[in-house]
């Protein structure tokens, strides 16, 4: 795409999607910051760069990269083994410079590997996950941050159904009515925008966020006792810095003593491993949500992945993946171009820099209503209803899929979901790739695909059962492949089908 393309994607409507990627994007880089024990400033440094560095580099249109929440446990165990931050940071440049090096290897590839049923369960799941994790915010119990993905959550010992019981038992009237009234601006505004065409110059996202700060105001005037207040609790926390000089001055740098400890490249090496996983499952979701079905270059983005951590290591930002959350809000506030996800990075920059103050009147609960629209759209029942329609070759990988990345996490589903695929595969190959025709004493068996060494007790039962005195065909004619072990047992039933008086015959190609 040339520079005019992108020029004009954004004037007809990317500005408007890199503002709701923002306004997701800026709560989860604080949150994961948190969850994490690094400094703030590190999950909004590492926004930035995945919205800026990474997006001029990356091999695909729609991804949005940033701090991940999958990542969250592995970066608190790191930080508090390694017992320094700017220790971390080294192996996040390491990590960077690994994942640069299995871009360039052409190892980016792997992604495709994973069955669509899974890719296709692990968005619903995620949706489901978020509308679950969305659902205590929305109602005003913010003490998790709002960017939490595990089931069962470490900082309070609670899981994502009790958390939910447990907040409706503090209810935030304030809370409720700012997030109710967020949801129904955001499930109503294409119809809106289809009766009145000028609400489509602006984004939604812009819309409930200015509403919940007006509704929170007035509820400050009319009804004090619902006001969510200043409150850190509440409300998006951005730090303030009077000047550039203030900002600069708390940015951490590695500290590169730490490439004595051996232990580094086994925290680099994690890193490594499991964001590069991350990060190609997110570009192959967003390959499959995007309207203009654009296929990403999975090498391209290993390398930007890889060079974005470089960065992100040197100037003490968090570890960054591709973000389905984020990628997801990308594509259904309509993105067409990367020019989205990079006023996304910038707005970040922006923020941090100037506007900080106003942003942190920013109810929770507004947010809260952008991510449920964000998991409703994820997780429609027409999903459901198109993967049973394909039989359960499909639904039950996709079922298994849901089910384990929102009881446990992302990655284990997608493990277990890709393992019952492959299952699935072997056992419906195992089952078709020969026929075995009778007619009397006469017996065909036909072979109708390549065979491997799978496939050798299927076939070694089939011979077995043959009775004394028959006629064998066997029709080779079909196959390309046939593995030495197949062809060892062949031969060696050939030799013994003298001795019971049995007759074969091969068609070959």
């Amino acid at each position: 795409m040339t520079l005019e393309t992108y020029y004009k994607s954004l004037i007809e409507g990317d500005w408007k999607s890199g503002i709701s990627v923002f306004l997701v994007a800026l709560p989860l880089c604080l949150g994961i910051a948190l969850a994490s024990g690094a400094p703030l400033m590190a999950g909004i440094l590492a926004g930035i760069v995945g919205g800026i560095i990474v997006t001029l580099l990356s091999g695909s249109e729609l991804s949005v990269s940033g701090p991940a929440a999958g990542l969250t446990i592995i970066v608190a165990n790191a930080i508090l083994s390694l017992g320094s931050f700017q220790g971390f940071l080294v192996a996040v440049v390491l990590a960077g410079v690994i994942q640069t090096g299995l871009g360039l290897l052409k190892l980016g590839k792997i992604g495709s590997f994973f069955p669509s049923s899974v890719i296709r369960g692990m968005l619903v799941a995620i949706g489901v996950v978020i509308i679950l994790k969305q659902i205590p915010h929305a109602i005003g119990d913010d003490l998790d941050f709002i960017g939490e993905f595990e089931f069962f959550q470490s900082s309070d010992g609670k899981n994502s159904f009790s958390e939910i019981i447990s907040a409706l038992s503090t209810l935030q009237w304030g809370a409720l009515v700012i997030s109710i009234s967020g949801l129904m601006v955001m499930m109503a505004w294409p119809i809106l925008v289809q009766k009145l065409q000028f609400l489509s110059a602006l984004p939604a996202s812009l819309i409930v966020v200015l509403m919940g700060i007006g509704i929170n105001e007035g509820l400050k005037i009319y009804e004090p006792s619902w006001y969510l207040g200043d409150s850190v609790a509440h409300m998006v926390n951005l730090p303030f810095f009077e000047n550039f000089r203030t900002f600069t001055s708390i940015i951490l740098f590695p500290d590169w003593t730490y490439l004595a400890n051996p232990q580094i490249y086994m925290v680099a090496a994690t890193l490594a491993i499991v964001a590069s996983l991350e990060s190609l499952l997110c570009l192959e979701a967003t390959d499959s949500l995007d309207p203009l079905k654009r296929i990403s270059s999975a090498d391209q983005e290993l390398v930007a992945q890889g060079i974005g951590n470089i960065t992100s290591g040197l100037i003490g930002g968090l570890p960054l993946t591709s973000v389905i959350v984020r990628s997801s809000t990308n594509v259904y506030s309509g993105a067409k171009t990367r020019v989205s996800s990079f006023l996304h990075g910038l707005l970040l920059l922006v923020s941090i820099l100037f506007i900080s103050k106003y942003l942190n009147k920013i109810p929770l609960a507004s947010l809260a209503s952008i991510l449920l629209y964000t998991g409703y759209k994820l997780a429609h029942p027409k999903e459901f209803k198109k993967v049973i329609s394909d039989g359960p070759m499909q639904w039950i990988p996709f079922f298994v899929t849901i089910v384990v990345v929102v009881g446990m996490d992302l990655l284990w589903g997608i493990f277990i979901g890709t393992l019952v695929g492959i299952l699935f595969i072997l056992l419906t190959s195992y089952s078709s790739v020969f026929s075995v025709f009778t007619n009397g004493k006469e017996i065909l068996i036909k072979f109708q695909k390549d065979v491997t060494f799978l496939h050798k007790m299927a076939i070694k039962e089939a011979l077995r059962k043959i009775p004394t005195g028959s006629e064998v065909y066997i029709d080779t004619s079909k196959v390309h492949f046939i593995d030495h072990d197949i062809k060892l047992m062949l031969q060696q039933f050939s030799e013994s089908a003298q001795k019971r008086g049995i007759s074969i015959d091969y068609k070959k190609k």
